[in-house]
């Protein structure tokens, strides 16, 4: 499935758009990042893209587009499946 994220800087963070397809079913998420999120999940990366594109790609292989919150704080992955962390600081540390 198609996954298009925007991110632009927002205060002490960032705000991510998201969107899932671009079929009729296409959904829409605004997710927030915040700094400390992005230094401890994705070290080295000044851009939150990669990250909530990982995210979104972990939620999708658990549940539907539909099922994805349409607001929401990307460290609150992590109250739902609590792997999600782990996982993505497997995917994101640096070689």
């Amino acid at each position: 499935m198609e996954i298009q994220v925007q991110c632009r800087p927002s205060n002490g963070g960032w705000l991510c758009d998201v969107l899932l397809g671009s079929d009729r079913g296409a959904t829409s998420h605004a997710v927030t990042v915040t700094d400390e999120t992005l230094r401890r999940m994705a070290v080295g990366d000044s851009d939150p893209t990669r990250l909530v594109t990982q995210s979104f790609e972990f939620l999708l292989e658990r549940e539907p587009r539909t099922s994805i919150l349409r607001t929401f704080e990307l460290p609150a992955i992590g109250r739902y499946f609590p792997e999600w962390e782990r996982e993505m600081r497997g995917k994101l540390s640096p070689a």
